[in-house]
């Protein structure tokens, strides 16, 4: 008989986590996608195996001021969920972004759990980050801010403890101020302690690339499988970080076209493609600057900006929202279904 135990635990992570959105949509998925294992071993609810895999190790939220470059002073909320450790030290970014908040963390903390698993190395599963916006702010802004959040957050971690990296809004130059500062508190060159830091101080190569890279090389084994190939496809991609970057590198190196990028400010489309080395160089410079404008890059190309809009009502073959979570709800996706788009991955 199958057993209910799955919907008890569910029923509970709801009225625990009530407020915390994105956190019960994957915990239900996965919790219904386990059904059937759970189902053939009873003994797991005897053991509570489903609650210690739902309820994090350990909730750090902290306050981070700082003061901007008028000396006025400024307070966000700082957090670190270290969700599972049991088979390796926490691993997972940190994301400055004010949309940043509990459930936020925890739903990124939660499926860290499952992708680190996956990769077979010994790494637990974490997330951080803040609900400070670095967007606008000056360098010295940022440097500041970095500089508290590192003095309440270097506790918490270290390299066989909880190692960080970057995610939206943290990238290399963050990664670099919150390095510094660890340093300076440890008084010890500790590389293992957070990824993501540049060459010149123990960074790895190709790391900028890395997550658009690996998107790129998934898609294609999904559509070798299915007797295709990337040749020739057109791409309609989201976001203007990391992944994008890397996604237009190796869209162009595997025979695809990039017709979009998006930004907060909207999406711009390029029928041409973003192929060539000039518009990746640029889209590079948008990605370092404090003001992201999308716009820029449609005068200097000569391309259509669609202010605060998404691209998914772009015709194309493959879609990669690589801008965030939850990008794509149902009746964009029936627009992208219409408009011939076959495959969909996550960047």
């Amino acid at each position: 008989m199958p057993s209910d135990y799955v919907d008890r635990v569910i029923e509970k992570l709801r009225l625990k986590n009530a407020d915390e959105k994105e956190f019960l949509e994957v915990a239900e998925e996965v919790l219904r996608n386990l059904r059937p294992v759970v189902e053939k071993h009873p003994e797991y609810e005897k053991m509570a195996l489903l609650e210690r895999f739902l309820e994090p190790e350990r909730v750090i939220i902290f306050r981070v001021p700082w003061e901007d470059d008028k000396g006025q002073m400024h307070v966000n909320r700082g957090y670190r969920v270290q969700f599972n450790g049991a088979i390796g030290p926490y691993k997972g970014g940190l994301r400055f972004h004010p949309s940043v908040y509990l459930g936020i963390i925890k739903f990124l903390g939660f499926e860290q759990i499952l992708k680190n698993s996956l990769t077979g190395l010994p790494i637990g599963g974490g997330k951080g980050g803040s609900d400070f916006d670095p967007h606008g702010k000056s360098d010295t802004e940022v440097l500041r801010f970095c500089q508290s959040f590192m003095s309440e957050l270097y506790r918490h971690i270290g390299p066989d403890i909880d190692i960080p990296a970057g995610d939206i809004g943290v990238g290399g130059r963050e990664i670099g101020y919150l390095y510094g500062q660890y340093r300076r508190i440890r008084g010890a060159f500790e590389n293992g302690v957070l990824t993501g830091k540049g060459l010149a101080y123990g960074g790895s190569y190709i790391r900028s690339e890395a997550t658009g890279y690996g998107a790129m090389y998934y898609a294609e084994e999904v559509l070798k499988e299915r007797g295709d190939t990337l040749k020739g496809k057109v791409i309609i991609l989201s976001g203007y970080g990391n992944v994008s970057w890397g996604v237009c590198l190796k869209a162009r190196d595997l025979g695809s076209k990039v017709i979009s990028i998006s930004g907060r400010d909207g999406y711009i489309h390029d029928p041409e493609g973003i192929a060539t080395d000039e518009k990746i160089d640029f889209l590079l410079r948008i990605r370092g600057s404090n003001d992201v404008k999308l716009e820029d890059y449609a005068k200097k190309f000569g391309v259509k900006f669609y202010p605060k809009e998404k691209p998914w009502n772009l015709k194309g073959d493959i879609a990669f929202p690589s801008a965030t979570q939850n990008e794509i709800d149902v009746e964009e996706a029936k627009v992208l279904v219409s408009n011939g788009v076959k495959y969909v991955f996550e960047g």
